[in-house]
């Protein structure tokens, strides 16, 4: 059975799933096989796209009118067409002409995830190499700290008079688990009970 997905970008009137229904209609997806949302393809939370993955089952074929309707990147549109892959379903994109149930389809697939996996390593390389120039500057990644030198010090002192973990969390406004995590880091002990 073919089942057909269109999104359009936007909630208004301006834009309409006219086109992408005439398109899936004309490749012979029944109407009543039609999914949709309103929605950017940058959102996780598309409820139309949802329901039609749930309904395909083995032996189906999913039918977009453009790749760029289904995922919101090439990872993403791989991550989906994989799942619909392991599950027995096949993919068709009309706009590209690519359909994984022929030969020349699923070449078109594995160079999509060539050039997927591609681009993950090229940003990976780069990410690591931003951070290795930023440390050759002096500067550290990450989140900074909650709590600052002379506050851990108060934090210490405190626990080693005795004040217990609660009061200094509420005393200084910090969760117990960054309590936890910076008397870790700085290696405190509770001092031994005589």
């Amino acid at each position: 059975m073919l089942v057909g997905y269109m999104r359009v970008s936007s909630a208004d009137d301006r834009q309409s799933v006219d086109l992408q229904r005439d398109a899936l209609i004309a490749a012979g997806v029944d109407d009543r096989h039609l999914h949709h949302d309103k929605a950017s393809g940058a959102r996780d939370d598309r409820p139309g796209l949802r329901v039609c993955l749930e309904y395909l089952k083995q032996g189906d074929t999913l039918v977009v009118w453009k790749l760029d309707r289904l995922g919101r990147s090439l990872p993403h549109l791989l991550e989906i067409v994989t799942d619909l892959k392991s599950r027995g379903v096949a993919f068709r994109s009309l706009t590209e002409q690519m359909d994984t149930a022929t030969p020349h389809g699923e070449l078109l697939f594995s160079i999509f995830g060539a050039l997927a996996q591609y681009e993950r390593a090229l940003t990976r390389e780069r990410v690591i190499a931003g951070l290795a120039a930023a440390k050759r500057r002096g500067r550290r990644g990450g989140r900074p700290p909650t709590l600052t030198a002379e506050q851990i010090e108060q934090i210490t002192a405190a626990l080693d008079g005795g004040a217990s973990k609660a009061s200094v969390c509420r005393s200084f406004k910090v969760p117990r688990s960054t309590l936890l995590d910076t008397l870790k880091r700085v290696g405190w002990t509770a001092p031994a009970k005589a």
